[in-house]
This record gives structure tokens, C-alpha cells and sequence, in this order.
């Protein structure tokens, strides 16, 4: 190629294996081979350019030394050779974080595989002595131990310094790795701005920006507090106005109050007097009465001593009349006793004949009961004779006791069997019981997996049901989510297994026919509109097909079994699984196989395999045809955690099947041993029913004579005890006789008490005559003196009212004192009413009357008050200190709102102008570029409320077709390569711009078609090389031939292979005048 001599410097490099020990650099071309314009190479560089990068067993790289270019560096390689370690190497060395690569997110993952620690140094132009930053990264701690100049310093430190560089390897705009290429076209018109005023903005403008945003917001605030406060304050006011009528009514309330108040201060005086005006008209009143009545006394002495003495005497004759009334009660009470004493003799005389009839009745009896046993006695006898001689019952006895001799020893027997075959069921049913319980504690993990399916996976959950369902419809076995037919052995090799089948597979449902997935697909997809995933098991089965080689040759390096080997499967899953998934080729290995790890990928020619911890896929590069292996981190199980041993579960149906037909077996043996049985007792009871009939016909003969013996001795003796009824009533007239000699001498007792008794009444009513007489004469005496008796006792009456009256107007008074002092608050001792209470009194009414009415009435106006309280007035008091408070907070508010207003408009003014001029540079040279591709694109500043700093953004409008209107960059609307081209002029027209000192795009081209990528490559070159722009680093893994390239541009060539020249043994110069002499020969 032509073009190849115009390049200023060409620079090599070898990456030999991983496992190669040579070092591997890209070195700077040695002193004789350097161009003429090496003496000013750095006065070309930006402050903060990348003057050299050093990399030590860094990702790919055992060693390797870099030095580009002040302009464009173009880095060329075969993709996997190293160009990519580069960019991590400038990013991870300058403090960036593993997140803006998109690569590993552990420092310690970027240190060459098999290599404890490795280090990037990076040094940055300055014009007063370059900047040379050192990042060591260990690998076991994931930790970074950072330098500068040779010096240890903190991160921060860097972060600081490479921040004073203007170094922001964070900003797509800046600094674009392979990773995040598609990421740009993602990025929201806000992003971008911000990202833009980052890379090329002044320094103030990304500092304005944020203020601005920080000041709206504060504005923003700022606005919803006044209005808060604004609404809070009116309704405060109107909430206060309310409360100003309630302080008006309470005080008027408390007028009233007041008023009551000394109404009934003064009440209690004016009933004190009133009570004590009546009280000294009581006891003036009383003191005549007793005047009065002392008089009346006087004048009516005389006949009252008549009437005494005459009550004397009719108390004698009382008396009297009294002690005879004693004596005739005590004579009527012998009488009594006499009279009952005849009673009793009367009840005697009947006991005596009652006792004769006895006699007589038992004796009758006696002569019934001996008949009715000699009657008896005939019968027995006939009875016992008709029997005659038994002698031959015994033998038929015998005999019969023989026989239940038998059938008892063969009841024995069977019972013996029938305890033996219950003993067996109850064992079996123990066995079956345990087994049941078993089976539910397997059938109970399996519900717990179909749980755990449901909450992940409702639409397979809901096909699993429908399945259970319909499994008539199916002509083939069809199989439930593979995640709950499989059962790993072990809960440890879980992982294995969910790592390595994707879970769309695990929840899958296998079938064995294809028609019968059509109809299940077509039910549950196409009419309940479910996602689920269905697949076909191979027609030959692959389930036992056997591994490439056996496990004991791979035992060695740690590997203990295949995939296969760990778990349980329906034949059909299998099959899928070892067809799709390769389980009987994958070994699982332990930590043995992880310490070994290089030997096992150099040695084993395995294509993946699994150590305890990290998954390994093993590939072989497409050009240099070395090995390329990458490695994963295992994730944690989620489903096949809970294991069910299939085979377990099938042998615990059968033992469950076995015990059940053993035990109807045992069951037909009991029924067999019972009905047995049963006959058995029916024949014991025939038996023993003759054995009864016969015993008691032997029993008969005996009881008969036993019973004839009893009566013949009973017989004996109620013929000794006959009764003489003669006898019997000759004892009875003699004691009749002594009875009525006692009666007779009772009945002349009581003759003459009668009489005593007769005596004494004559007496005492000769007395009560007497007294009638004494009785008539004083009536005559207080019939005359009645009618002074009656004055008297009115007047006596009348004395008593008064006194009473008296002493309850004087206690009312005290009380009434007591009651006015309370109200008065004076003290007991003190008896006159303060001078401002009497001015008080003399305003109000004299009387009770008015007192009670104008009392009623205040407490009318009064009680019209209601809901009020002292509370009322403090809470208008302090709402009207709030809202004093909150106007002067709310005019604090306002003013600082204005002051807030006042910065944005200025902030605004130094921000928005500036910003629009530089967006109009972007659009012109982004323009300018567009149209040199017969393109058109455009970039302008885009907000939709001017006020709303954090809605601003940079729109960028392209369209590739002149047929087309403009339309917003965006991830979905144009093509990659239309999105690739379309960032890479972006990030051009910022090129010139650009205030950061270095670039970074890495394999943007990737996507485009040749003709743009051809277009973009010499817009790159012409807009790159310019002197007047910062250091360029352009990564492709490949180049069109015949591109345009200038002087200023620095190419990094990186090859990778085994044959490579080692570093120290290339020899630019000596390239060169090989290929002079080339291309003499061919001109020759």
C-alpha cells in the first residue's frame, strides 16, 4: 500500500500465548530510528495528554509499554488480541471505575489469569514536568495501592489531579469503550447536554448549569412555601375573625355572669332578713300564748281533781276484776286437764279391745297357713313320686362335658390364630402408616416446588393445573416443568444443574409426541393466551448414552461425576437434557480442579466444565486457533434446592401396594377364623343348654325334697303356737273394769272444780258492775269540764307550734348567716358586709321577688352563650401573635424569593448564551459534516419551559435518505450503523471544541457500511490531526483499504501469535530499508 509510507511512526507488538512467560511490549522505536521531528514531539502534546502507558501482567498482557501520539493514535489488531486491554488499562489507571468498561465489576478480575497482582502506570503531559500515575491492583483483596511520581498516595488524590486535567473517563462524550458504544445512542437529551458541557463547555458553564438547577429547585420550593404560607395566613385571618366574634360574646357572656354573680351574693342577705323579721314576730307572739294558757290552767284545777279521784278508784275495781280473771283462768285450766285425763282413759279402753280383735285375727291366719301347708306338703309329694329314678342323667352329663371340652380347646386354637394374624395387620398397618407418612413428607416437598413455580411463574403454573386435568386428552406421556420432575440427588449439586440449564428450559413441559404438543401449545398459548414453554423430547432416546471418556480418567483433576450422575429424570427429560444440554459430557469438578485450573484447560480438551464454585467455557480463537477460556460465578439455586428421590418415591408406592394386599389377606384369614368361630359358639351353646335341662331335672328330685322337709318342720311349728281366745278375753273385760273405776273418780274431780269456777264469774261481775257505776259518774264530771279542756289543749297546741316555730326560724337564720358570710367570703367573726358589696347591693332590687326574676333573667341571657370559654380569648391572643409572625416570615420569604430570582437571571444570562453559542458551533461543524455524506443532521438546544434548567438538553436530528424528513437520534428509530456514524460525528464536531485533553472511541465502525465507514475514517484523520485539537485514540479491529492518512497520525499495530518476534528483536529501521530494497527490485 501507498499510503503506508505517509505514516509518522509504525509500532509492534507480540502478545504470545497467555501461558507464554516472554515479556510483551510495545516499545518506543530506539534513538536511530526516530524522525527528525522527535526533538519537539512534546511540545506538540495537550496538557493532560496520554504521553505513555505501561501495563504488568495486566488482562492479556504480561508486559507491555505504549506510547502514543500527540494527535490521532489509531490502535489495530484482530479482535482478542489486546486493543481493548488498552482502553481498561487508560480508564482503570486514570481512577475510573469497573463500571464505565461494562466489563467485570472486581478490580481483581483485570489481573492476568494465574497472576496474584498486576500494575498500570500511566504518564500525562505537563508542561512543568510530566504526571506519572501508578495503580497496583492486588487480586486477593481486590484492592488498588495508587502512586504519583513515585509517591504513594490515596485515590482521592488521583481522582483530584486527574479532575484538574480535565480527564473524565466517566463521560461517554470523552471517553466511549466498546461496551458502552450502544449506550450513547441511549443517552437522553438531558444526559448529553451535561455530558457536553463536561468535554467541551468552560469550566464555569457545567458549574452554572447545576446552580441554575439547584436555584429553581430552591425557587421552586421557595414559591410552595409562600403560597403555603399565603393560603395558611388568609385562612389563619379568617379562622381569626370567627374567633373575634366568640371573644365579643364571651365577654358579654361574662357580664351576665358578673351580674349572676352579685345576685347571688345578695340573695342570701335579703332571706337572712326576711327570716329574721319572721322569727321576731314568732317568739312575741309564743310569749302571749304562754299567758294565755298559764290563765285557762288556773281556772279548771278544781274539777280536775274530782275526775283523779275517781280514776282511783276504778283502778282498784280493776284490779280486783283483774285477780278474779286470774283465778277463774286457772280453775278452767284443771278442768281441761280433767277433761283430757277422761279422754285418754276413753282411748285406753279402745287400745284394749283392738288388741283382743288381733288375737282373734292371727289365730284365724294361723289355721289358714296351716291348711295351705299341709295343702303344699300333698302336691311335693305327688311331684316326687311321678319323677321316679334318674340314674341315667349323669352319663348323658359326662358326656356332654367331654364335648365342650373340645370345642373350648378348638376356640382356644382359633383365638390363638385370629391374635396372631391381628398382631401381623397392626404391624402392617404401623409399616403403612410410617410409609404414608413418608410419602405425604415427599408429596409436601413437591406442593412446596409447584408453590414456588406459582409465585415465579403463574402463566406455567396455570398450565401445570390445566395439564393435571386434561391428561386424557394426550396420546403420549407428557411430562410436568422440567424444574418438578427433575430431583438432584444431593441439594449441593443444585447449582450445577440450574446454572446450566437457562430456566426457560427448567420450566418447560416435555412431551413425547409432537401432536400432542400442538394441542396442548394450541390450548394453552393460542386460548388462554398463557406463556409458557413446551419441548420435544428426540424419537431416540439419549438418556444412557455414555460419555466420551469415563469419569475415573478425569478423576485426577478433581472432577467426581458428570452432570448426568446427579440427578433423577423421567427417561423422556433425559433424553432432552443429555440431547440438548450435554449432561453426560459435562464433569463437575471441586477446589482440587479450580488449584489446577490451567493444567485441567491445557490438558483435558473439555469444552466446559464446572469446579466447585465458577463455571468454565473453553473455546479456541478463530485466528491464532490458541484457547480461549472464560470463567463465571456460579449462581445461587432457586428451584431444584428441595429434592425427591423418584426412585425412592416409585419404591415406597410399591411397598404402600405389597402391605395393602397383605393386608386383605390377613383380613380374609380373621373373617375365616370368625365364621369358624361363630359355629364353634353355637354349637358350645346347644351343649350347654342340654347340660342345663338335664342338671336341673336331677336338681328337681333333690329341691323337692328339701322343700318338703321345710315344710313339714314349719308345719311342726305353727301347730305349737295356737292362741286361747277364751283366756284372751277374760284378761280384757278385767282391764276394761280397773279402767272405768279410774274415770269415775276423774268425773267427781271435775264437779267440783265446775263449781269453784261457777263462784269466782258471780264475783267478777258484782265487780264490773261497781266499775260501770264509778265509770258513769266520771263521764258526768268530764262532760261538764270538756268544753275548757278543749280551749285548753288548742292553746296548748298552738304554744307548741310556736316554739317550734321559733326554733326553726333561729336555726333558718343561722344558716342563712353562715350561707351569706360564704358567699360573701367574710369571716365567721365579722358580721358587717364590706362597702364595696353594699355599693354593689344598692344597685340591685330589695326583694326576693325581683331578686328570683332579674337572677332568672340574667341566667336567660346567659345560657345563650354556650360553647365558650376563658380558652377562647388566649387562642384569638396567640393566633393573633402567629399571624403577626407569619406576615413578617412570609414578607422575609417573598424577599428572598426575589434575591433568588435576581441570581437566576444573571446565572442564567453567563449560562444560556454562552451555551447556545457553543451548541451553534457543534450544529455547524455536525452540519458540515452531515452534508459531506450528501447527509443532513443538525444539533440545537432543546428545552420545553425555558425556566426548567433540568429539562434543557442537546437534541441531535439526522436523516440519511434525502426521501426523509429529520428525525431525532434515538436507539430505535435509525439503524446501528446509522447510530454509529451519527455518534461519531458528534463526538467529531466536539473534536475541535474540546478543552479535554485526550479522546477515546473504541471499535465505533464496527457497524457502519464501507462507504460511511470510509467517509467517517478520512473525516476522523482530517479533523484529528489538525494542530489545534487534543490527543485522538481511534480502536478497530480492522481498516478498508486504501484510506486516506496523514503525518500526524501515530498507528499501533497489535499482533498476537507464537511465532512472534520477542520485543527486544524488532528492528523498525531495519524494516524499513528491507522493504526499500522491495519495492527497488519490483520498480526494476
Amino acid at each position: 500500500m501507498a499510503a503506508i509510507a505517509k505514516r509518522k511512526r509504525v509500532i509492534s507488538s507480540e502478545l504470545t500465548n497467555i501461558n507464554n512467560n516472554n515479556e510483551n511490549a510495545l516499545m518506543r522505536p530506539h534513538a536511530n530510528e526516530a524522525g527528525p521531528e522527535d526533538s519537539t514531539h512534546n511540545l506538540q502534546f495537550v496538557e493532560g495528554s496520554i504521553v505513555r502507558i505501561k501495563m504488568y501482567n495486566f488482562l492479556t498482557y504480561d508486559f507491555c509499554e505504549v506510547y502514543p501520539g500527540p494527535n490521532l493514535n489509531m490502535i489495530v489488531g484482530a479482535n482478542g488480541t489486546g486493543k481493548s486491554s488498552i482502553v481498561c488499562a487508560i480508564c482503570l489507571g486514570l481512577a475510573g471505575k469497573t463500571s464505565f468498561i461494562g466489563r467485570g465489576d472486581k478490580i481483581g478480575l483485570y489481573v492476568k489469569r494465574g497472576c496474584n497482582k498486576g500494575s498500570i502506570e500511566i504518564e500525562l503531559y505537563k508542561p512543568d514536568g510530566n504526571l506519572v500515575i501508578t495503580r497496583e491492583i492486588q487480586v486477593e483483596n481486590n484492592q488498588s495501592i495508587w502512586a504519583i511520581n513515585g509517591k504513594h498516595a490515596t485515590q482521592k488524590n488521583v481522582e483530584e489531579k486527574v479532575a484538574a486535567l480535565n480527564i473524565q473517563v466517566g463521560n461517554l462524550c470523552q471517553f466511549l469503550p466498546q461496551e458502552k458504544v450502544g449506550e450513547f445512542a441511549k443517552m437522553s437529551k438531558i444526559e448529553l447536554l451535561e455530558a457536553t458541557e463536561k468535554s467541551i463547555g468552560p469550566q464555569e458553564m457545567y458549574k452554572f448549569h447545576c446552580d441554575l438547577k439547584n436555584f429553581r429547585s430552591k425557587e421552586r420550593e421557595l414559591e410552595n412555601l409562600c403560597k403555603e404560607k399565603s393560603s395558611f395566613l388568609e385562612k389563619m385571618k379568617q379562622r381569626n375573625e370567627r374567633y373575634k366574634q366568640d371573644v365579643e360574646r364571651y365577654y358579654e357572656r361574662k357580664r351576665h355572669l358578673d351580674m349572676i354573680n352579685m345576685l347571688e351574693r345578695k340573695k342570701p342577705w335579703v332571706e337572712y332578713e326576711t327570716v329574721r323579721k319572721q322569727y321576731e314576730g314568732t317568739k312575741n307572739e309564743r310569749d302571749q300564748v304562754k299567758k294565755d294558757l298559764k290563765k285557762l290552767k288556773d281556772d279548771q284545777a278544781p274539777m280536775l281533781r274530782k275526775i283523779q279521784a275517781f280514776d282511783r278508784q276504778i283502778e282498784v275495781i280493776e284490779k280486783k276484776m283483774k285477780d278474779k280473771s286470774l283465778e277463774i283462768k286457772e280453775t278452767s285450766q284443771k278442768c281441761k286437764q280433767k277433761q283430757d285425763m277422761l279422754d285418754r282413759k276413753d282411748r285406753e279402753i279402745e287400745d284394749i279391745q283392738q288388741a283382743l280383735n288381733l288375737k282373734r285375727d292371727e289365730e284365724t291366719d294361723r289355721q289358714k297357713r296351716i291348711n295351705n301347708t299341709r295343702r303344699m306338703i300333698k302336691d311335693w309329694q305327688s311331684e316326687l313320686s311321678s319323677i321316679g329314678d334318674l340314674d341315667h342323667v349323669q352319663p348323658q352329663i359326662d358326656d356332654i362335658n367331654c364335648q365342650l371340652r373340645q370345642i373350648q380347646e378348638e376356640k382356644a386354637s382359633a383365638d390363638g390364630e385370629r391374635t396372631d394374624l391381628k398382631r401381623e395387620r397392626d404391624n402392617q398397618e404401623s409399616e403403612r402408616r410410617r410409609l404414608a407418612n413418608h410419602s405425604k413428607k415427599l408429596e409436601d416437598m413437591m406442593n412446596m416446588k409447584q408453590e414456588k413455580l406459582r409465585e415465579r411463574y403463574l402463566d406455567t403454573y396455570k398450565a401445570f393445573t390445566w395439564l393435571r386435568e386434561n391428561k386424557d386428552r394426550f396420546k403420549g406421556r407428557v411430562y410436568e416443568p422440567m424444574m418438578l420432575v427433575i430431583s438432584v440427588k444431593d441439594p449441593r449439586s443444585a447449582k450445577f444443574i440450574e446454572n446450566h440449564i437457562p430456566l426457560n428450559d427448567l420450566r418447560a413441559f416435555v412431551f413425547q409426541k409432537q401432536e400432542d404438543m400442538e394441542i396442548f401449545l394450541k390450548e394453552v398459548r393460542d386460548t388462554q393466551k398463557l406463556r409458557v414453554n413446551a419441548v420435544l423430547a428426540p424419537a431416540q432416546s439419549c438418556a444412557n448414552r455414555p460419555p466420551p471418556r469415563p469419569i475415573e480418567y478425569l478423576q485426577r483433576y478433581g472432577f467426581y461425576s458428570f452432570l448426568r450422575e446427579l440427578i433423577d429424570a423421567p427417561e423422556e427429560v433425559m433424553s432432552y437434557l443429555c440431547h440438548q444440554y450435554r449432561l453426560n459430557e459435562v464433569p463437575v469438578g471441586t477446589e482440587k480442579t479450580k488449584a489446577m485450573i490451567e493444567t485441567v484447560i491445557r490438558e483435558s480438551q473439555l469444552r466446559q466444565f464446572y469446579t466447585a464454585e465458577e463455571k468454565y467455557i473453553v473455546k479456541k480463537s478463530n485466528y491464532t486457533n490458541k484457547t480461549i477460556s472464560s470463567n463465571s460465578a456460579l449462581r445461587h439455586p432457586q428451584f431444584l434446592t428441595l429434592t425427591v428421590d423418584a426412585d425412592e418415591r416409585r419404591q415406597l408406592e410399591e411397598q404402600l401396594k405389597t402391605i395393602q394386599q397383605k393386608m386383605q389377606t390377613l383380613d380374609s384369614q380373621m373373617k375365616a377364623l370368625s365364621e369358624r368361630q361363630n359355629v364353634l359358639d353355637r354349637r358350645d351353646n346347644e351343649l350347654r343348654m342340654q347340660k342345663k335341662d338335664l342338671s336341673e331335672l336331677k336338681g328337681k328330685k333333690r329341691q323337692l325334697e328339701q322343700k318338703i322337709s321345710t315344710k313339714q318342720d314349719s308345719l311342726k311349728q305353727m301347730e305349737q303356737y295356737a292362741i286361747n281366745l277364751q283366756q284372751e278375753e277374760e284378761r280384757t273385760k278385767a282391764k276394761i273394769k280397773a279402767v272405768n273405776v279410774q274415770k269415775v273418780k276423774l268425773v267427781s274431780e271435775l264437779m267440783l272444780l265446775i263449781k269453784d269456777c261457777t263462784k269466782l264469774s258471780m264475783e267478777k261481775v258484782n265487780l264490773s258492775l261497781e266499775s260501770t257505776e264509778l265509770n258513769a259518774q266520771k263521764s258526768k264530771l268530764e262532760t261538764d269540764c270538756r268544753e275548757g279542756s278543749s280551749q285548753l289543749k288548742n292553746m296548748e297546741k298552738q304554744y307548741t307550734e310556736l316554739e317550734n316555730r321559733k326554733l326553726s326560724l333561729m336555726e333558718n337564720c343561722k344558716a342563712l348567716l353562715k350561707k351569706a358570710k360564704d358567699m360573701c367570703n367574710l369571716d365567721p367573726g365579722q358580721n358587717a358586709v364590706p362597702e364595696e358589696l353594699h355599693s354593689g347591693f344598692r344597685k340591685l332590687p330589695n326583694t326576693l321577688d325581683e331578686i328570683d326574676a332579674l337572677l332568672h333573667e340574667e341566667r336567660s341571657r346567659a345560657s345563650c352563650f354556650t360553647g365558650l370559654n376563658a380558652s377562647v380569648v388566649d387562642e384569638y391572643t396567640k393566633r393573633t401573635q402567629e399571624i403577626e409572625n407569619l406576615t413578617k416570615e412570609l414578607e422575609e420569604k417573598k424577599t428572598e424569593l426575589d434575591n433568588y430570582r435576581q441570581n437566576i437571571s444573571q446565572v442564567k444570562e453567563r449560562w444560556l448564551n454562552p451555551l447556545k453559542q457553543l451548541v451553534e458551533q457543534i450544529n455547524e461543524k455536525f452540519g458540515d459534516f452531515f452534508s459531506s455524506m450528501q447527509c443532513a443532521g443538525e444539533v440545537d438546544l432543546h428545552s420545553e419551559n425555558e425556566e426548567e434548567y433540568d429539562k434543557y438538553g442537546i437534541r441531535i436530528r439526522v436523516k440519511f435518505r434525502s426521501s426523509t424528513q429529520l428525525h431525532e437520534l434515538t436507539p430505535h428509530h435509525q439503524s446501528g450503523g446509522e447510530r454509529s456514524v451519527s455518534t461519531m460525528l458528534y463526538l467529531m464536531s466536539l473534536q475541535e471544541l474540546n478543552r479535554c485533553p485526550f479522546r477515546v472511541v473504541d471499535e465505533i465502525n464496527q457497524g457502519m457500511d464501507p462507504v460511511n465507514e470510509r467517509r467517517v475514517f478520512e473525516m476522523v484523520v482530517r479533523t484529528a490531526c489538525k494542530g489545534t485539537t487534543s490527543q485522538y485514540f481511534f480502536i478497530t479491529p480492522k481498516l478498508l483499504q486504501n484510506l486516506t492518512y496523514a503525518d500526524e497520525m501515530t498507528v499501533l499495530c497489535i499482533h498476537n501469535g507464537s511465532h512472534m518476534l520477542p520485543p527486544t528483536k524488532w528492528n523498525l529501521k531495519a524494516f524499513y530499508r528491507r522493504r526499500q530494497r522491495v519495492q527497488r527490485m519490483l520498480a526494476q
